[in-house]
């Protein structure tokens, strides 16, 4: 055994797990597990426990390190686990001396564990190449952005990843280009705050010069797809390339949160209820076909039933296809831990009811798409995505192939081609 990576939480997490992969086999560790831990809700910190602890009655001879956002945050709690080797910090875990310095003390039983770094302090972000992913997916991401300079009341994340920061446009245009070269079929460009990309670069680009700069200077190039962005910041560029570049994919995942305007600003977000209806009636506008998803907090503190049914409402005013949905997460540290908690069983049963408004939507969605043709990028022998990210079943398709298939029906959380 070498090194095996155990991925939570986001699609950054799941970029920066390659390159983890190679910095970690280059170190030359073996017999090693690595958590790549997420912190956004306790329910994901209390996952990464269990897993340290179910992988080592499952293989006691293998060291266990964690790392991630949890283990930023939360480093000495767990250090104090007997099952962890090591704890390593979210911005250590991208550096090659970081790994070797953790093969350093398992060779000679070093009693230190915890090698985190103080994030604040990090002020830039050198481009991590992925030559390859590991995995051999069609669709694979691209880190283009890390950090975040807001403090939304209810996340603990900044303080797991840092201040904003941006890879330079050049870096990231010969990342895509690299990865188009070893056949890759769609791109996924990935970070905490992706629109607030490029403040911190000489000139300030925003996210949509470098989406044009990509599709501009990788024409072979056959899908782009951007992760989830804040709305009321996405620019001029970003929305004309929506409009005019059929390879960027039509669909947009928003962080939206609430449907109502108080809890909003209990939430210190920066748009309210109306901004969000008027930019996904401008985009659809842009791009009628085009699919939102949103990630929504049911249960923040004190959210009234009132409040709450303005976020159902928002699901159809929005035209919402994709929900992710949080129950509200006391975090340490954050003033919403500090606020009147809403009772556990009424943030479950909110969340259960956004959740089903949620699948309602979803399932519109897969009956209107029926008779349709779509080009799909197929993922597995059983799955593919057309360009709205909308799962379809398939079957006896080759992985990496972009089709035109009919739509022939659905099973309520995928299409049938």
């Amino acid at each position: 055994m070498g090194v095996e990576i155990i991925t939570f939480g986001c699609r950054l997490n799941a970029f920066e797990s390659e390159v983890i992969a190679r910095e970690a086999d280059n170190a030359g560790l073996e017999q090693t597990i690595v958590i790549n831990s997420c912190a956004v809700t306790n329910e994901a910190v209390a996952q990464a426990r269990q897993s340290i602890r179910r992988l080592k009655r499952e293989r006691p001879d293998a060291r266990i390190v964690v790392t991630g956002c949890a283990a930023q945050t939360q480093s000495r709690m767990f250090a104090d686990m007997a099952e962890v080797d090591r704890v390593i910090g979210n911005d250590d875990k991208m550096r090659g001396d970081a790994w070797r310095a953790a093969r350093n003390a398992f060779d000679t039983g070093a009693s230190e564990k915890v090698a985190v770094s103080d994030i604040m302090a990090v002020k830039a972000m050198a481009p991590h190449l992925v030559d390859g992913y590991q995995s051999g997916l069609p669709r694979v991401f691209v880190q283009v952005q890390n950090g975040c300079d807001h403090r939304c009341t209810f996340c603990i994340i900044p303080y797991g990843r840092g201040n904003s920061r941006s890879v330079p446009m050049g870096a990231v245009v010969g990342q895509v280009r690299a990865l188009v070269e070893r056949g890759h079929a769609e791109i996924v460009l990935t970070g905490v705050d992706l629109t607030s990309y490029g403040a911190d670069l000489p000139g300030a680009p925003k996210l949509g010069q470098l989406v044009k700069q990509i599709l501009r200077h990788v024409p072979e190039l056959k899908r782009l797809r951007i992760s989830s962005i804040d709305s009321i910041e996405a620019d001029r560029d970003l929305l004309d390339a929506i409009a005019d570049d059929a390879r960027l994919m039509p669909h947009l995942h928003l962080s939206l949160q609430s449907g109502d305007d108080l809890i909003l600003k209990r939430m210190k977000r920066r748009h309210l209820r109306n901004d969000a209806i008027e930019f996904c009636a401008q985009v659809r506008r842009l791009r009628p076909d085009i699919a939102f998803g949103a990630d929504m907090i049911a249960g923040f503190p004190t959210e009234t039933e009132e409040m709450f049914s303005r976020s159902l409402d928002l699901v159809e005013e929005c035209g919402l296809t994709f929900l992710h949905v949080f129950p509200y997460s006391p975090r340490p540290g954050t003033p919403a831990a500090r606020m009147p908690q809403v009772a556990g069983g009424v943030i479950k049963e909110r969340a259960k009811r956004l959740r089903a408004t949620g699948e309602r939507a979803l399932r519109e969605r897969l009956a209107s798409e029926v008779g349709e043709t779509r080009e799909v990028l197929i993922e597995s022998v059983t799955q593919g995505r057309t360009e709205h990210f909308v799962p379809v079943a398939i079957a006896g398709k080759k992985p990496g192939e972009i089709r035109q298939l009919v739509i022939k029906g659905h099973d309520a959380s995928r299409l049938i081609a």
